[in-house]
C-alpha cells in the first residue's frame, strides 16, 4: 500500500459506497461513525480531493471513484493471495463483477460462466455503450462493451461484432405505408429497449431518414423485445442468434434483407493478475468466437 494511501482509509471510503451511508459503514466496520467520517475527510485532504457526494445514498466523485476502483482491485488481489496460500477463508467460492448488456445475456454470454468452475458471479446488466462506465466506477471487475479504447487500469480485447436483422411480424409488415423504407418506419411503431437504445434510429438514418418514429414501446428486457416484435407491437432489430429460427418459420419477415446493423464488441477488465479475471476472459473469448461474426 502505498504509504500516502492509509488502507484504512481506502477500505473505510469503499464500504462507505458500498453501504450508502456513513452509518451502514460504521457498523460494517465495527467502528463509530465519527471514526468512518474522520478517515474519509483525511484521505481527502491527503488527495486534495473531494472524494463523496454527501447524497442518500452516498456517491463517489469523478476523483472518489479512481479510489472506489483501487480499493476493490486491492480487496480482489488479497482474496487470490489468501486462497493460494491455504489461509482462512480460502475456501470460499471467488466472486466476479460483470457488466453485460442484455443481448449478450440472451444469446452466448452465459455459455462462457458455464465454462468456469469455482466462481460465483454477480451480473451487471446494462447497454453495451454504458457498460464501460461501471468499469471507470469500480462497480464491476469486468464488462462487455462498445468501446475500444481501455479504461484506465483495464486491458481490452476484441470479442467480435453481434449482427442485428431488422425484422417484424408479417401482418406488421403488410401494413407498412408504400414508399421509401425510411419513410414507412417512421410513421409506425417501433420497439426500442430504453431510453439509451438509439439502435433503430441508426438504422433508419442509414437507410437516408432521420430516425425512427416517435411512436415507440419500450420493452426492457431481450426477451420482452423479441416477443413484442413477434406480437406485432412494432418493428425491431433483433440479434441474429434470436432472429434467423424465427424468420425460417415465418413469425418474422426481413424488413431489408440485404442490411443490418453490425455491433462490435469488446471485453474490458482489470490489469490485475488474478485466476478468477484470467479464467473468465479466456472462456468469453473463446466462447465470443464461436458465437459472433468476426
Amino acid at each position: 500500500m502505498m504509504p500516502d494511501l492509509p488502507l484504512d482509509q481506502v477500505r473505510t471510503l469503499l464500504a462507505v459506497v458500498d453501504e450508502g451511508t456513513f452509518d451502514a459503514a460504521a457498523a460494517a466496520l465495527h467502528v463509530t461513525p465519527s471514526a468512518v467520517s474522520q478517515r474519509v475527510k483525511a484521505l481527502e485532504q491527503r488527495t486534495g480531493r473531494v472524494l463523496l457526494r454527501r447524497t442518500k445514498p452516498v456517491r463517489p466523485t469523478e476523483s472518489g471513484a479512481v479510489l472506489v476502483r483501487y480499493a476493490r482491485q486491492l480487496a480482489r488481489l488479497e482474496r487470490d493471495t489468501r486462497r493460494e496460500l491455504g489461509l482462512s477463508g480460502a475456501g470460499e467460492p471467488a466472486r466476479v463483477s460483470v457488466a453485460v448488456n442484455a443481448d449478450s445475456l440472451a444469446t452466448w454470454f452465459f455459455g462462457a460462466l458455464t465454462q468456469v468452475t469455482g466462481l460465483c458471479f454477480e451480473l451487471h446488466r446494462e447497454d453495451e455503450g454504458h457498460t464501460a462506465e461501471l468499469l471507470r466506477e469500480g462497480l464491476v471487475m469486468a464488462a462487455v462493451t462498445t468501446a475500444p479504447e481501455p479504461v484506465p487500469g483495464c486491458s481490452v480485447r476484441p470479442l467480435g461484432r453481434l449482427r442485428y436483422l431488422p425484422a417484424a411480424a408479417p401482418e406488421f409488415a403488410a401494413r407498412l405505408p408504400e414508399g421509401p423504407l425510411a419513410q414507412a418506419l417512421y410513421e409506425v411503431p417501433v420497439v426500442t429497449f430504453d431510453l439509451k437504445d438509439r439502435l433503430q434510429d441508426g438504422f433508419v438514418r442509414s437507410l437516408g431518414g432521420t430516425g425512427a418514429g416517435t411512436l415507440r414501446h419500450r420493452i426492457p428486457t431481450s426477451e420482452g423485445f423479441l416477443q413484442a416484435v413477434v406480437a406485432g407491437l412494432g418493428w425491431g432489430l433483433i440479434p441474429e442468434p434470436q432472429a434467423l429460427p424465427l424468420l425460417a418459420d415465418g413469425r418474422l419477415v426481413p424488413l431489408a434483407p440485404d442490411v443490418w446493423v453490425d455491433v462490435a464488441l469488446y471485453w474490458q477488465q482489470w490489469k490485475l493478475d488474478s485466476p478468477a479475471l484470467a479464467a473468465l476472459a479466456e472462456a468469453v473469448t473463446e466462447t465470443a468466437a464461436g458465437a459472433l461474426r468476426r
